[in-house]
This record gives C-alpha cells, structure tokens and sequence, in this order.
C-alpha cells in the first residue's frame, strides 16, 4: 500500500497575503532643488526662477516625484512650494522627502486601500519574502489593518511562520 502525500499547508486554511502585489508601478523621479542653485548651495530667487522656467514638465507627466535638496544648502520654503506649484499639472504624486520616502507613501496609501472583509476571522500570512524589498512602513500597515479582523496574523510563509497576534 502507498503512502498518501498530504499537503498540510493546503489544509491549513491560511491565506497569503503578498505585499509586493501594492507595491506602487507608477515611474518615480527626484527633484533635486540642488541642481538648480548658485554654485549648488546658494538659492539666488532670480536665478532659480528663471531654471525653473527652463525645464520641460513633461518629463514628470504620470510620475510619482519627490523634491529633495542632497546639497547643505538653506532652502526657503517658498521654493519648495514653488517647484510644486510647476509639478503639479504633470506629477500623478508629489512629496517633499527621499525616493523611499515616496516609495513607503505610496504603498502605506496602497495598503490603507485594501478591503478587509474577505480576510474577517481568517488565519492570515503575510509573505516575508520576495522580488522586491519591501519597506518596514508596509508591515506595520498591513498588521494596522489585518489585525482588528483577523483571527490571526503571522510573518514569514505558509511552511514556516512567525506568529504576530492571535484573536483570543
């Protein structure tokens, strides 16, 4: 008589949840306020004005951008808004922070979005691993959210898990 194989993670009844599915797909680009400053530290408004006026927007059409400044420089708040105030016709997305910023933002968003009726009173895992590097921001949204319906919430893979929390 053979030995049955049973797949006890099939009959486990948990559900995977992978992160990388709201992980933003829209073209990111970075503004760097630093590019367009006197000797790459000193905002002259005139000056910064006029390399505004330079630039084709069109290349942030659709995209996700963040502004930032990787010079030491003292940027006045104004410029910032300023550089907004160009992007926004184009930009889907615009922040003041780093590319990860942008990315985290987006995602937490993303997640924040997530219907979480279908996952009422289930045995959820959340995928620890995979193509894409997801930030810490992600699972501490996921768990946010997950954790007032679920009935338990784990780390890792099905075969291989980190209990979370446990609905007692």
């Amino acid at each position: 008589m053979a030995d049955v194989i049973v797949n006890k993670v099939a009959e486990s009844g948990l559900i995977s949840f992978d992160l990388e599915k709201y992980y933003p797909s829209f073209p990111r680009k970075i503004f760097d306020l630093k590019d367009h400053l006197f000797m790459g530290l000193i905002l002259k408004e005139k000056d910064f004005r006029a390399a505004l006026l330079q630039i084709d927007w069109n290349e942030y059409k659709d995209a996700d951008v963040a502004i930032t400044c990787s010079a030491d420089a003292i940027i006045p708040m104004w410029a910032y808004m300023l550089v907004a105030s160009y992007l926004e016709p184009f930009a889907r997305i615009v922040i003041v922070g780093t590319e990860q910023e942008l990315i985290n933002q987006e995602l937490v968003k993303n997640i924040e979005a997530v219907d979480v009726s279908e996952f009422a009173d289930q045995r959820i895992v959340v995928k620890g691993c995979g193509d894409v590097a997801i930030p810490e921001a992600a699972y501490v949204a996921i768990t946010k959210k997950l954790r007032p319906v679920a009935k338990s919430i784990m780390y890792g893979e099905p075969c291989s898990t980190v209990p979370i929390f446990k609905k007692r």
